[in-house]
């Protein structure tokens, strides 16, 4: 399979380009040239399977010009294999409601069910080419952390971390900043996400810097996390599904994990509407509900993961959007990286066959992990809970799936907030209490944060 930049369809790039390159050179993103959709008999014999038979399914498409499908299955074995579920996620349900747990894996997040696979694909390329990757990523929260579980200790390989200093929970810092590994490096920057995310995104886009660190990224816009990530829509669907369509709803800030979901979508999975869920940081309700795609002040909420004005993912659903037209599409992202963009309603229709939004302030955040500790006696984290109730005011309870992002343990202070207690730390990781946080501080200031990663490689 061939890749392309939103920004540029005229140049071919390979699987393992676009996995080690993250971002192109021109600031879009990879996407696949063209998508073969799945046939029926196809989708009929995959529902049989474990998840990571499945998994092995669906990835294998994307990558094959990378390795063997008996890697890529030994692969996939080697990175689910410390999961505390042994089919990698659990359905729960909630009355009509079902809820999708993608929280079992070694950070309490979704994102470690890609980045584990992400981690070995990276250990397996370096086994073919000794040179050494920095790998530099920033994080809302839980993505630092699962990079680094994913990346710590491997050879010929450093893995930078940018957080927004004091906006991230307690122990989604601790899950970053207690590791020694000699290659994990923690860098709390003074701003928010999006800065940290500019930062980043700086970094990629100086080519000189770029190629004289061998940088790679494993942020929501590397295309291996969505292809990873897309594989539980399907696992879910052939576990609840009747054959008939079904929608998902997503607590997300970046649009990575939904845009997965639209990816499934297209290779030919029956999906009804796919539910985008906001906090009060609603730049992605805005925009689909109305077209309103300028940014505002980033607020701090009790969804620290969701406190994003930038949807990095959402370009590439604007290419889309714009007929696969990458000199449009670069138009357009100028015009959003000076805050003057609207959707016009041509665009917003054909949004909207496929997405609808809602969003939940902070109240009605911890008002929902209330109600539905009364009612089911189940704690859920505050970004699941944004994601229940965006269905629910919708009125889409039935025939929805809500992803449930996180651990509530990951949020004492949300779960506090609603029901007078907090959640604990499963046994295996009540260590992150006990070991010293080890992280630098540093201003908002590019040359800043590239003179310290210059000086640590």
């Amino acid at each position: 399979m061939n890749y392309i930049s939103t920004r540029n369809n005229q140049k071919d790039f390979s699987f393992k380009d676009v996995f080690l390159k993250g971002l192109a050179d021109d600031g879009g993103l990879f996407v696949p040239k063209s998508i073969r959709q799945l046939k029926k008999d196809q989708l009929e014999n995959f529902k049989s399977l474990s998840y990571n038979e499945l998994a092995a399914e669906i990835i294998y498409p994307f990558i094959g010009d990378f390795m063997s499908k008996n890697k890529l299955i030994s692969l996939i074995s080697k990175s689910y294999s410390n999961f505390r579920s042994k089919e990698v996620v659990k359905i729960s349900n909630l009355g009509n409601l079902k809820v999708l747990e993608l929280f079992h894996g070694p950070t309490l997040a979704f994102k470690d069910i890609a980045m584990q696979l992400i981690g070995n694909f990276y250990q397996y390329h370096l086994g073919q080419d000794q040179k050494k990757i920095n790998i530099i990523v920033a994080t809302s929260g839980d993505t630092g952390a699962a990079a680094i579980d994913a990346l710590k200790g491997k050879s010929n390989l450093n893995v930078f971390v940018l957080h927004p200093n004091n906006k991230i929970s307690p122990v989604q810092r601790r899950l970053m900043t207690i590791h020694e590994d000699s290659n994990v490096f923690n860098i709390a920057i003074d701003g928010n996400f999006d800065d940290c995310q500019n930062l980043v995104k700086a970094m990629f886009n100086d080519e000189k810097f770029s190629k004289a660190i061998n940088m790679s990224g494993v942020n929501s816009i590397n295309w291996a996390r969505i292809i990873a990530q897309s594989v539980y829509y399907f696992y879910a669907y052939f576990k609840v599904g009747n054959g008939k369509p079904l929608s998902f709803c997503v607590p997300t800030g970046n649009f990575g994990d939904i845009y997965a979901g639209y990816l499934a979508k297209k290779l030919g999975l029956p999906v009804d509407k796919l539910i985008v869920a906001t906090n009060k940081n609603d730049i992605l309700h805005r925009a689909i509900s109305g077209g309103d795609y300028t940014q505002k002040k980033v607020e701090e909420t009790n969804t620290p993961s969701m406190d994003i004005q930038i949807a990095s993912n959402f370009e590439r659903l604007l290419y889309d959007v714009k007929d696969c037209d990458s000199e449009v599409t670069k138009d357009v992202m100028s015009k959003i990286k000076n805050n003057s963009y609207k959707i016009d309603k041509n665009d917003l229709d054909k949004i909207k066959k496929n997405f609808i939004s809602e969003m939940l302030d902070e109240n009605e955040t911890v008002e929902m992990i209330k109600i539905i500790n009364n009612e089911h006696k189940i704690v859920v984290d505050p970004h699941t809970a944004v994601g229940i109730g965006a269905a629910r005011k919708l009125g889409l309870e039935k025939n929805c799936i809500v992803l449930s992002t996180a651990h509530p343990c990951k949020f004492p202070q949300a779960i506090e907030d609603a029901i007078s207690r907090t959640e604990d730390l499963p046994d295996s990781l009540n260590y992150v209490y006990d070991r010293k946080e080890k992280f630098e501080l540093l201003p908002n200031e590019i040359e800043k944060v590239k003179g310290y990663v210059m000086n640590s490689i």
